[in-house]
């Protein structure tokens, strides 16, 4: 999952060099995001519109974790799972706040 995170990553800055609206709209956001898949843990930091520090670990006390398998984390980054259908269904649980995840969905 690490290249898909990446992948999902790196799409993500594009947009913020190409959409200075987006670009606004995400700069004064500063969070850190644990991704739990049970084999696999990843975290990363959002700060000025930049995704920073992806890494094969969980930070402690990150302001939101996602708890998933990789199944449900492929299909919400490919589009064949919906967030709030995977959030509904118990296929993805947050810790945190759902509307900061929810904020930054329409950004990838």
């Amino acid at each position: 999952m690490e290249a898909s995170i990446q992948t999902l990553i790196d799409k993500f800055h594009r947009k913020m060099e190409n959409d200075e609206e987006a670009k606004k709209e995400v700069m004064p956001i500063k969070k850190t995001i644990n991704i739990d898949l049970g084999a696999e843990h990843y975290s990363l930091k959002l700060e000025n519109a930049h995704i920073d520090d992806f890494e094969p670990q969980m930070i402690d006390n990150a302001d939101i974790t996602i708890l998933t398998t990789p199944e449900s984390l492929q299909g919400l980054i490919d589009g064949t799972l919906r967030p709030m259908k995977a959030y509904v269904t118990k296929k993805i649980t947050v810790k945190g706040k759902i509307q900061d995840l929810l904020f930054l969905k329409k950004f990838f």
